[in-house]
């Protein structure tokens, strides 16, 4: 997505500690990427965790690169448990490693469209042999087209023409970077406008388990939330990782998760209330306010998202008036993270010229009090 288009505000995504994270199976993500493989659709692909959430807390940078994504997943049964307590929505997780299985593994039919892939970034020669190794046994659904183990030197070093030429050069449909989380994505965020691919994601653990360096945990480990015990067996040096964001994690759940659980339950909006919220927007030469009311919950967002993609279309300054707003849930803070995100990419402000006791409150332990700070 270029830093002028718009965000496809009918996504149905949530907001998790100041994360979007869209309500997806797996079947639909596969789908998601081969539709952009085939319209050539730019489709950044962000997979948080537990590891991201607790990075985006005081990295804003990488907090905004998951905001910029066109689809973010629930890689993380930490990050499916923390959404069951406050009721989103987030059913099944979605790991990178899943995602790029599933679309290797596609039967071999008239409907199964080659994915060509480049592989960036792992341990010096891991990449080209997971480009070999892929090759050998995916030839139907999957063809490595280039690869790159550009080192451990900075985004810049790792984003000169050259190297992005090589990518493009490759024809590849799918870009997959393995720098570490923090600095694939900014790699990512660098250089997204350059590069031809459609589809790019950081997948840290992909090209090493196609490599064959490491192994993947188990189906049961998977889904009962025990692949970190693996993980450390393959790589003991992510101990003190995991360590750090179970702490982290806990501190959370008491200070942030539990507290926000609390106030859903207490001020959950009825039928009638929620049929009651009402909108104005109001659009002049240089901005668009929009004034809400009532409690905006996922049973009543459409027209919300018709204004917001009005406010974006436009390309001017936005302002939300959230004075009169009474109760906010999970979609309607994922919804005002792609406004967010638009206007930040732009280059155009966003602000909330006033907010309620509850809106404030409510912002606050869902992770975006920071858009509350930017009142005028």
């Amino acid at each position: 997505m270029g830093p002028n288009s718009a965000p496809d505000f009918s996504r149905n995504v949530h907001c998790l500690l100041g994360l979007p994270f869209d309500i997806i199976g797996l079947a639909s993500a596969v789908a998601s990427v081969e539709q952009a493989v085939r319209d050539r659709k730019p489709l950044f692909i962000s997979t948080p965790n537990l590891n991201f959430l607790i990075a985006s807390q005081t990295d804003t940078n990488f907090r905004d690169s998951v905001i910029h994504s066109e689809l973010s997943l629930a890689d993380g049964m930490p990050v499916v448990w923390l959404a069951r307590i406050l009721g989103i929505p987030i059913s099944e997780r979605v790991a990178g490693s899943t995602l790029f299985e599933a679309l290797r593994s596609r039967a071999d039919s008239p409907q199964t469209r080659l994915v060509s892939v480049y592989f960036f970034g792992g341990p010096d020669g891991v990449a080209k042999a997971a480009g070999n190794r892929l090759n050998q046994t995916s030839a139907a659904s999957m063809r490595c087209v280039g690869t790159q183990s550009p080192g451990f030197g900075s985004i810049l070093d790792m984003s000169d023409s050259a190297t992005i030429s090589h990518i493009n050069e490759s024809g590849a449909d799918f870009v997959v970077v393995s720098l570490g989380a923090r600095k694939g994505q900014a790699w990512i965020e660098h250089n997204r406008a350059s590069l031809q691919a459609p589809v790019i994601s950081h997948l840290g653990a992909v090209v090493n388990m196609v490599a064959g360096a490491i192994e993947r945990a188990p189906v049961w480990m998977q889904r009962t939330g025990l692949e970190w015990l693996w993980r450390i067996k393959e790589e003991p040096t992510l101990w003190r990782r995991y360590f750090d964001d179970g702490i982290a994690l806990l501190r959370l759940l008491f200070t942030r998760i539990l507290p926000l659980a609390w106030i859903n339950r207490r001020f959950s909006p009825s039928a009638s209330q929620i049929r009651a919220a009402h909108l104005t927007l109001h659009e002049s030469a240089d901005e668009v306010q929009i004034t809400l009311s009532g409690p905006w919950v996922a049973g009543n967002l459409e027209r919300l998202r018709e204004a917001f993609e009005r406010a974006a279309a436009r390309q001017q300054a936005v302002k939300l008036d959230l004075s009169a707003l009474t109760f906010a849930d999970s979609a309607f803070f994922g919804l005002l993270l792609l406004l967010h995100g638009h206007q930040h990419r732009a280059g155009l402000p966003l602000y909330i010229v006033s907010a309620s006791c509850i809106a404030r409150q409510l912002a606050y332990f869902a992770g975006v009090s920071y858009l509350l700070g930017a009142e005028k």
